[in-house]
Order: C-alpha cells, then sequence, then structure tokens
C-alpha cells in the first residue's frame, strides 16, 4: 500500500503545479484544480483503468473534465502519469502552439477526451460516452469493451440546461458505467453560489434516477474519497452523482474559499505562503523524485490489463473483427454504398424521406451507424426502418430517442463520437439547430464524427409560420468553421450527401425538406462531394443561374423560362459551399464562370451569396403561416422571380 504521507505530499506537489501554471501564465484558474488535487489522485492512482503509454486504447475508461477552466489540473496528472507532457509543457500553460491550452482540446494533447469549457457540456459528453460504452459491451461483448466514464462537473455545469437535459436522459437509460463528480465549492465568479443558486442537486439528480452519494466535506481524506468513488462503482444499474464539498483555492492562507481564487493568478507572495503551508519547497513547477516515481508507477499500472486485452481481442470479436475495426473508426465497410437507393428521375419525394430510406440501407454497411432525434424521429428522416431502440434494457438497439432535449443530444452526439463504435445521426427541425449550436460548435472545433439531419428547412414548411420557418440558420451554420453543410436539390443528391458525410472525417449537416420535391436528371455523385457542379449545361451561355436545395428545381424552371426568350442559362447545383471553397479557383471557374452575369437562388437570408454570384434572389426577412407553396411564391422563391431578375442583371450588363 502506498504511504499515505508520500500521498499527501503529491497532493500538494499537485496544488504546487496548479499554482505555477497560470502564475506563469499571468492567466489561468488555479483556485478549483487546487480544490480537486485530492479527487484527481484519488482517480489516477486507485480508480481509473488507463495505460499513459497508450493513451488511444478502446478499453481505456474515459476521464471527462467538464469544468474545463480547472485545465491545468489535468495536465498535471497527465505530465506526472506519463502521457508525454513535459515539464517545460507545464512552463507554456495558455501559450501559443503549446500542448496546454487555456481549456482541453482533444486531438492536441494525449490523453484528452473532450475539448471542455463551455460549461455542462462534458458532462453531457460523458453522457454520450456512456452510452457508447454500454452499445459496444452488448454487440460486442465484454471481452472487447468493460469500462468506466468519470466526470468532474462544479456548480456551472450543474447550472447549465445542457446538464439538466443530460442528466434527465441518463437517469432514463440507467447508465451504470458513469459516474459524475459534484465539486460542490459553494463559489462562483460573483460570489456565493447562493447569489443565484438554491436548488437541491442531491434531491434532483435522485428525482431524474440517479445514484447519489453525499460524501460531504471530506477535505484531504483520500479513503474517504476512494470509499465514496467505490459505492458509485458498486452500483451498475444506474448513473451516480458523487457530491464533494470542495474549497476553492485550498488551502492558501488568505483566498480559499474566496471568488477571486476562481480566475485571478495567485501572486508570487500568496504561492510563497501556500506552498509553506503545505510544506513544499517554493520552487516552480517542483516534483520531487518519489512522488514522479509514484505517479509514474500509477500510469504503468494499467499495462498489464492492456496487453490481456490486446491478447485475448482477437478471439473475442471472431469474425467480427472488420466490423469492429469500422465501428471503432466511425467509418463504413467496403462496398458499402452498393445497398444505397436510387430515386427515379421525374418522382416527387421530399428529401428528409430520401435520408431515411438511405440510413435504412446503410445500416449492414456502416458498423457504428445509429440515428435518433429529438422526438421528430419520423419528420427529420431519421428512422432506421427494423431496427430496435436503445433503451435502459438493449443498449444494441441502434435507434436513440434523445426526447425534446436538443442541447443535450448535440452534446451527447459528440460523446458518442468520441468515444468510437457510435457513428452517430442527430435530427431535428432546422429552425432548432439553435437550440443545438453551442455542441455543433464544438463538433466543429474537434472535428468529430457526427452527422446533423435538419429537415423541414425553409419557408417551405409552410403553416406552422415563422417560428417554424428558418431563414437564417444556414447562412449561420455556413459561418462555423469546419462544418461541412449540405443542402441537396432532391433525393438522390441526398444519398450522395449522405455518402460523402460518412466517407469524410468531422460534421455533416445535411438540410432537407418537408415537401417533396421533384427529383432532377444529371444529378452527380461526385459533383456533390466536391460542392458544385453544373447540373444543365446550355451551348452558349448568357449567365449562370446557381441554387440550392428545393430551389434548384426553381433554378431550371426559370431558365426553361428564359431559354423561350433567347437566354442561355447554365444551371448549377451547389449542396455544399466548404467543398466548393476547397477546390482549386479554375476547378471553380470552370462551374460558376466569373465572364457570365450569375444569379444565386435560395429560400434563406441572402447573406453570404456574393462570394459566389452576382445577384441573389433569396428572402431577408421572416416568413408568414400559409400553405408553403403560397409562402414561397408571395416570398418571391419562384421561377418568374428568377427569370425577372436575370433579364435585369443581363440588361444592366
Amino acid at each position: 500500500m502506498t504511504d499515505l504521507n508520500i500521498e499527501r505530499q503529491a497532493i500538494n506537489i499537485v496544488r504546487g503545479l496548479a499554482m505555477d501554471g497560470p502564475n506563469a501564465a499571468r492567466s489561468g484558474h488555479q483556485g478549483t484544480a487546487m480544490a480537486l488535487a485530492p479527487i484527481a489522485h484519488v482517480l489516477w492512482t486507485r480508480r481509473m483503468r488507463y495505460d499513459s503509454s497508450a493513451p488511444e486504447w478502446p478499453d481505456r475508461d474515459r476521464f471527462v473534465l467538464s469544468a474545463g477552466h480547472a485545465s491545468i489540473l489535468q495536465y498535471s496528472m497527465l505530465h506526472l502519469t506519463g502521457y508525454g507532457i513535459s515539464r517545460d509543457d507545464l512552463r507554456a500553460f495558455r501559450q501559443w502552439g503549446s500542448l496546454t491550452p487555456g481549456h482541453p482540446e482533444v486531438h492536441h494533447t494525449p490523453g484528452i477526451e473532450v475539448t471542455t469549457g463551455p460549461l455542462g457540456q462534458g458532462l453531457a459528453n460523458a453522457v454520450g460516452m456512456a452510452m457508447a460504452e454500454a452499445a459496444n459491451r452488448e454487440r460486442f461483448g465484454a471481452g472487447v469493451c468493460d469500462h468506466r466514464v468519470w466526470c468532474i462537473a462544479g456548480d456551472g455545469c450543474l447550472s447549465e440546461g445542457v446538464s439538466h437535459e443530460a442528466a434527465s436522459l441518463a437517469g432514463h437509460l440507467r447508465l451504470g458505467r458513469l459516474t459524475v463528480i459534484y465539486d460542490d465549492n459553494h463559489v462562483t465568479i460573483d460570489g456565493p453560489t447562493e447569489l443565484a443558486l438554491t436548488d437541491d442537486a442531491i434531491a434532483r439528480f435522485t428525482a431524474y434516477g440517479w445514484h447519489v452519494v453525499d460524501a460531504g466535506d471530506v477535505g484531504d481524506d483520500l479513503d474517504a474519497i476512494d470509499a465514496a468513488l467505490g459505492a458509485a462503482e458498486a452500483v451498475d444499474d444506474r448513473p451516480s452523482l458523487v457530491v464533494l464539498r470542495t474549497h476553492i483555492g485550498a488551502p492558501s492562507p488568505t483566498l480559499t474559499d474566496a471568488p477571486s481564487a476562481h480566475g485571478l493568478a495567485f501572486g508570487a507572495a500568496e504561492i510563497t505562503a501556500t506552498k509553506a503551508v503545505m510544506g513544499i519547497p517554493d520552487e516552480p513547477f517542483f516534483v520531487s523524485d518519489d512522488v514522479a516515481a509514484l505517479y509514474r508507477a500509477a500510469g504503468a499500472r494499467g499495462g498489464a490489463a492492456r496487453t490481456a486485452w490486446e491478447t485475448a481481442l482477437p478471439a473475442a470479436l471472431g469474425e467480427r473483427a472488420a466490423e469492429w475495426d469500422a465501428a471503432l473508426s466511425n467509418r463504413p465497410l467496403a462496398g458499402w454504398t452498393e445497398a444505397l437507393p436510387t430515386f427515379e428521375v421525374g418522382t416527387s419525394v421530399a428529401t428528409r424521406s430520401a435520408l431515411a430510406k438511405a440510413l435504412t440501407a446503410a445500416v449492414p454497411g456502416v458498423p457504428g451507424l445509429t440515428a435518433g432525434s429529438a422526438d421528430l424521429t419520423s419528420n427529420t428522416g431519421t428512422q432506421l426502418g427494423g431496427a430496435s431502440p436503445f433503451t435502459p434494457d438493449d443498449a444494441t438497439g441502434r435507434q436513440i430517442h434523445f426526447g425534446v432535449r436538443e442541447h443535450a443530444m448535440g452534446a451527447v452526439m459528440n460523446g458518442l463520437a468520441l468515444h468510437g463504435g457510435v457513428l452517430p445521426v442527430g435530427g431535428t427541425f432546422l429552425v432548432f439547430s439553435d437550440y443545438m449550436r453551442p455542441a455543433v460548435r464544438l463538433a466543429a472545433l474537434m472535428q468529430t464524427d457526427v452527422i446533423y439531419a435538419w429537415s423541414h428547412d425553409s419557408v417551405g414548411v409552410g403553416e406552422d409560420g415563422p417560428t417554424h420557418q428558418p431563414v437564417e440558420h444556414v447562412a449561420a451554420l455556413r459561418a462555423i468553421p469546419g462544418l461541412d453543410v449540405l443542402r441537396p436539390a432532391d433525393a438522390n443528391e441526398t444519398v450522395y450527401a449522405l455518402e460523402a458525410a460518412v466517407e469524410t472525417a468531422g460534421p455533416a449537416a445535411l438540410i432537407l425538406t418537408r415537401q417533396n420535391v421533384p427529383v432532377l436528371e444529371g444529378t452527380s455523385r461526385e459533383g456533390v462531394r466536391r460542392g458544385g457542379y453544373i447540373l444543365r449545361d446550355v451551348v452558349d451561355p448568357a449567365l449562370t443561374l446557381v441554387a440550392t436545395g428545393s430551389e434548384v428545381a426553381v433554378a431550371l424552371a426559370a431558365s426553361e423560362l428564359l431559354a423561350a426568350e433567347g437566354h442561355a442559362a447554365r444551371v448549377v447545383s451547389l449542396p455544399s459551399w466548404s467543398r466548393f471553397a476547397t477546390l482549386g479557383r479554375d476547378e471553380r471557374d470552370a462551374v460558376i464562370d466569373p465572364g457570365l452575369p450569375s444569379v444565386g437562388v435560395e429560400a434563406q437570408v441572402t447573406f453570404g451569396w456574393h462570394r459566389w454570384v452576382d445577384d441573389v434572389v433569396g428572402i431577408d426577412r421572416f416568413g408568414a403561416s400559409a400553405p408553403g407553396d403560397v409562402v414561397m411564391e408571395r416570398l418571391g422563391i419562384t421561377p418568374e422571380a428568377v427569370a425577372d431578375r436575370a433579364r435585369r442583371l443581363l440588361g444592366n450588363r
């Protein structure tokens, strides 16, 4: 057994690093990190299953620091346990290009599972990871997947609405491998939590169906912390909340429990005084040899378990090795597109309906594919035909019912994808993508493999009126770097867009119609993958009409009106601006000829369109309640309006 004196020294050294990093940066959040040092110590040395030499080991425990502002704590533990984070990396805390940025960033720092910082997101990500663990364990067996998800959250996380949504879902699904540690420090930036928060977290989580361990104010009592975490592990039929009363900035002589300990770096004098209280040298980034050895041993402790897992894996998988590899990497099996549907030219199909057929056909070829919605499964095209639901009793189900929880759905999807084994498709109405936006932004930042199915994509929604008719949403989503927004013109382009989304790393958004739209002649799989292509070419074109989604058919009809008047109009489908932008200048010019006048057509705001075209037919106002075709006509999304705009443009040349 480890000497408790060495363990207490270890905790104080972690607290020292938690002060030294922000002091060197003149920026950071040492107070929470100091308070959490005993908890982190117990997790990394006694509870978590991991091997620091193999940060990507699939069957490792996952750790999520939802209170991401305490990043210096996580970096200190990663350094000490041997993840390749050096002392110099700690000294470069929050500096350009360092491995220790202000908040944890996945794919940037070894050992970081998810990018956190916006409060509550990490807790919801942890729910998604626990769902993925359950799904993989039941699909492939405990010999392949058998681990836990640990999350540290603070009062800010539990205040944010996304945590309420996610905690409710986790309780419903009885995710017994999930433990959330509540850092109950009673302090916010503005002052005591009682300024704005007096609810009963224990009663709330109990009502959600969680197992709650109220450990109280245990201070540095490592055995008490360990016992509380052990009590959580012992309950496997529901998620656990471990409540620990902590003291921000402890054991600082003057700043313990002070709101200023949250985000203002301690000065040299306070650091000196605090280190004196702790009995460690007043030396920046000091780590004693015995503490270093303690943590390195903890980091290597899981090596034997990993080696045994790797040895047993081939037998555990049997003939399912390719399926496991594809699921784990969020990729499809070879030849998966052969099963996808093709739609007959001249028929009329809503693109949301086309997606539903494509997703159902894709299930056998995409082992991790799982779809769901925020209570709008059949409305958004996320219904997997014949699939069973993901339930507390059957985690193999590939149909997830997120309930009316759009924000949680977005954040849970990130956790599902980052864990591996699940490629999530999540749907709601496009107008409600606003509820998901914080999670969508993080998906783009992290480049998670998630697919959004956002239907009811324009004023064509009709009678529900302007509250449900998106006009600014596509432009707002296109503004997010790294998010591939695809607005397919018809059913076949929808299939091609799904193919592109599945086969390309990073998040993708499929923008889909409620109303039926004609299946067009000449749609191109390669054109969709490139982001834009000439759908209808003409001899000696006088102008180019460029459109997306349902308005491609409007542009085609407008081109016929113009042709009758002797104006040859080329028609371009531009489903993905981001993909099109990656093409070389010559490639783009071959599709949208800068030497020809051009008109864009989209039942959305015109913002951003002048990057591609000279003039735009769009909707720079909110919609109105009426049948969809009436709203489209009254707001000018018609072949006649497009043709008129083209005539004016030609007349001005």
